[in-house]
């Protein structure tokens, strides 16, 4: 229960705010001299993933009911 929520959360950040969750993983998975640049898909992606993520918590809580 607790882990569907955690999940349902994030994926709600992800749909809601994509930019913000990505560049919050991306400063943490590279280096401040690391020369690199996300492309604008990167976004779109989170955004689908966050919606996927959504699904698939409710469509969990619907089986335990």
């Amino acid at each position: 229960m607790r882990f569907r929520l955690a999940f349902l959360a994030l994926g709600l950040l992800e749909l809601l705010v994509p930019r913000r969750v990505v560049d919050f993983w991306m400063d943490r998975a590279v280096t401040p001299d690391s020369d690199f640049e996300l492309r604008p898909w990167v976004y779109t992606a989170a955004r689908i993933e966050g919606l996927v993520i959504v699904l698939w918590a409710l469509a969990q809580g619907r089986r335990e009911d």
